[in-house]
């Protein structure tokens, strides 16, 4: 065999020919916790963690879904709580500081930069010139910062604004496709060394594939490959009261969700997020359906209950509706005990991701 390789002569080689690249692994240190624990766990694997820093995460959906409530509601107002500051760029002109304020954001300019954009280059030379910023910065003194885009399906292409000003709409050429995919490509690439990450929402519409029913994520496949996570999520209605009880009247969003890609997490899992409109999001909704899936998870039916049994060999039996209101801390505790590997929740059959170049 030769000599050793030498990696440092090969380091100094990349550095002085290459631009825009970074050494090493950046693993997210910094996660924002979704305010829902079943999320939590099937797009970053922990209950505790959610949306990491240093990556791009999509919440894609039919309108009234809850990807806004999530995403510029709760997100941003855990992201704030754990001192990030959040820049929230809205392409729609609908996110409202009353809004914003009831879902516990604050709106102060301290805490949150509201930027009212509609163009794709816009947003990129805002990312473009932060990121620059930042790495002037000392690593060790660089502050950790959430970009909030809301949404990415009505960012327009410098091309759709020249010709509505023309009166003259021919569409962009798929030119929006690329610009969106350039966007998300270029912030995965930078955002990993920085604490520096990147939320946004976008449209889903009605497959017309009868192979492939699931909706497909507007502006093109591009993105979605790029992006860390895909969440895409289903309007549901809640019809059921605080106690459980179905009714003929609607109390909320049943947000139904799939994970469409997560590097930290199994893919393609479901799941449902209740939002009543009186009370917000449920914290723990969904954790029953996940531990029980169908009698192949952790609890067991047991009669008209459902029994969990502890590591130290103890069994808990609770009606569905004391699990979902966590009684006596049940969920606390089996959330705890927790332990993928000795308690595996078998996997659904794999689809592939949904996205299209229209």
């Amino acid at each position: 065999m030769g000599r050793p390789f030498d990696a440092s002569r090969f380091r100094k080689s990349v550095t002085k020919n290459i631009d825009n690249f970074s050494f090493g692994f950046h693993d997210p240190k910094i996660w924002i916790p979704t305010g829902n624990y079943c999320l939590n766990y099937h797009v970053s694997g922990r209950f505790t963690n959610g949306i990491p820093l240093g990556k791009v995460t999509v919440f894609a959906g039919q309108s009234g879904s809850g990807k806004s409530y999530i995403v510029s509601g709760s997100v941003v107002k855990n992201a704030q709580d754990m001192g990030i500051f959040v820049v929230l760029i809205d392409s729609e002109n609908a996110l409202d500081e009353a809004w914003l304020q009831a879902l516990g954001v604050d709106t102060s300019e301290d805490k949150l930069l509201k930027l009212n954009m509609s163009q794709i280059n816009d947003v990129a030379k805002i990312m473009a010139n932060f990121i620059k910023d930042q790495k002037a910065i000392p690593e060790e003194e660089r502050s950790p910062v959430l970009f909030v885009v809301d949404s990415l399906g009505m960012l327009l292409t410098p091309t759709a604004v020249e010709q509505f000003e023309k009166g003259d709409l021919k569409g962009d050429m798929g030119i929006k496709p690329k610009q969106l995919k350039a966007l998300v490509t270029n912030c995965v690439n930078t955002f990993g060394e920085l604490n520096v990450g990147l939320i946004a929402t976008n449209h889903t519409y009605e497959s017309q594939d009868p192979y492939n029913p699931d909706d497909i994520v507007s502006g093109g496949s591009g993105f979605v490959f790029a992006s860390s996570i895909v969440v895409a999520m289903k309007q549901l209605k809640l019809k059921e009261n605080e106690e459980g009880e179905k009714t003929s009247e609607v109390h909320g969003i049943r947000a139904g969700c799939k994970i469409m890609k997560s590097r930290y997490a199994k893919p393609f899992e479901t799941l449902e997020v209740r939002i009543p409109y009186e009370t917000g999001m449920e914290e723990y909704s969904g954790l029953f359906d996940m531990f029980y899936k169908d009698g192949k998870g952790i609890l067991k039916k047991d009669g008209n209950r459902y029994a969990y049994t502890d590591k130290n060999g103890e069994v808990h039996k609770y009606f569905k509706k004391e699990y979902n209101k966590n009684e006596d801390g049940i969920l606390d505790l089996i959330m705890s005990e927790w332990d993928y590997d000795k308690h595996p929740i078998e996997p659904e059959e794999e689809e592939e991701i949904v996205g299209s170049d229209e």
